[in-house]
């Protein structure tokens, strides 16, 4: 069984309450995901949708030159993107775990008891201001399969080539505005953390979807 299956649920697993697949009162009834496949989202109401993460720049510091030619391919590619297309920007705390966890390295490392004292003050001043102003933003395309697509062979697997081809279309002109999307190794894995941090802000926040999760699941399983 794969890390999806015991996230989504499965054809294999028991039928209760009429809904295979998905275990009495569990996470699998409510999820509005029925799969991840090939880097596309499948919903339980029979949409296929990719969704794309944009690394975000500073309009305001580009030059009149830099700043006319992001309008203008930005525009070119509204006029063929697909009618179904949304711009998600999504905020949550900063994540300073990475940080704060070199810093008491350092700090257990230090043998210099002045410069341990102002570690220590400045993991606290870090710590603090996360909690309290520290921000960080994350910007999507969704891009949702239409029905006037075409699509080789009428299949699935059709519709999640068309979408792959349609996010490529997108990379390339956000290429030409001087933005990078997100092209990660595993996309399925990618998403499934991806979705976990959207579905479960608060949660996800401070309990980050274990690491070790993707290599164990044969064990759990």
């Amino acid at each position: 069984m794969k890390l999806k299956d015991l996230i989504f649920g499965s054809r294999a697993a028991p039928d209760n309450g009429g809904r295979a697949g998905h275990y009495a009162e569990s996470v699998q009834g409510w999820l509005p995901v029925a799969d991840i496949r090939d880097g596309v989202v499948i919903t339980k109401d029979g949409r296929f949708v990719k969704l794309l993460e944009v690394l975000p720049v500073n309009f305001a510091l580009k030059s009149p030159m830099e700043q006319q030619n992001i309008i203008y391919y930005f525009s070119s590619y509204l006029k063929i993107a697909p009618d179904h297309i949304q711009f998600l920007a999504v905020t949550q705390k900063a994540d300073i775990d990475g940080y704060i966890k070199r810093m008491w390295q350092a700090y257990e490392a230090e043998e210099n008891e002045n410069c341990r004292t102002m570690i220590a003050d400045n993991i606290a001043e870090i710590e603090y201001l996360a909690d309290r102003e520290a921000l960080t933003r994350r910007f999507f395309i969704a891009i949702q399969y239409e029905p006037r697509m075409k699509v080789r062979g009428n299949t699935v697997d059709g519709i999640i080539q068309r979408l792959n081809d349609e996010a490529n279309t997108a990379r390339n002109y956000l290429d030409l505005c001087g933005l990078e999307t997100l092209q990660p190794e595993y996309s399925d894995i990618f998403l499934a953390e991806t979705l976990y941090g959207l579905l479960n802000r608060r949660t996800s926040g401070i309990a980050k979807l274990p690491l070790q999760v993707f290599s164990m699941v044969d064990e759990i399983c």
